[in-house]
């Protein structure tokens, strides 16, 4: 039997990193361009085109990175708005208007928890 010998052929381990729930919601009527930020440890966003509205999605979000939501209206314009929630908790709110209208929901997701 061998003490305190480490196989170096065995990957380390990670631990899994603790997230928080995040729920994006836009309303409005017609199409838009939705990105936002989920389920990356290095906090990418998922790009969504031509997303019918009214739309909502509750992802997971690691603890320090902010989580953030964008629509892009088209060329026909209109109205939407976007708002961010986390764990049930409501954060940010913002509209978009006109052709190619723009609106960032973003929020900050400390490290820890309380």
């Amino acid at each position: 039997m061998t003490y305190g010998v480490l196989d170096e052929d065995e990957p380390e381990r990670q631990r899994p990193v603790p997230t928080a729930s995040v729920t994006y919601r836009i309303t409005g009527s017609g199409d838009a361009g939705v990105s936002y930020v989920a389920g990356s440890a290095k906090g990418a966003a998922r790009v969504e085109a031509g997303v019918e509205l009214p739309w909502r999605k509750t992802v997971r979000v690691p603890l320090g990175e902010d989580p953030a939501v964008s629509i892009r209206l088209g060329k026909a314009g209109g109205e939407a708005s976007c708002a961010l929630a986390i764990s049930g908790e409501h954060k940010r709110r913002a509209t978009a208007f006109g052709a190619y209208g723009r609106a960032t929901c973003s929020a900050d997701l400390p490290a820890k928890r309380h």
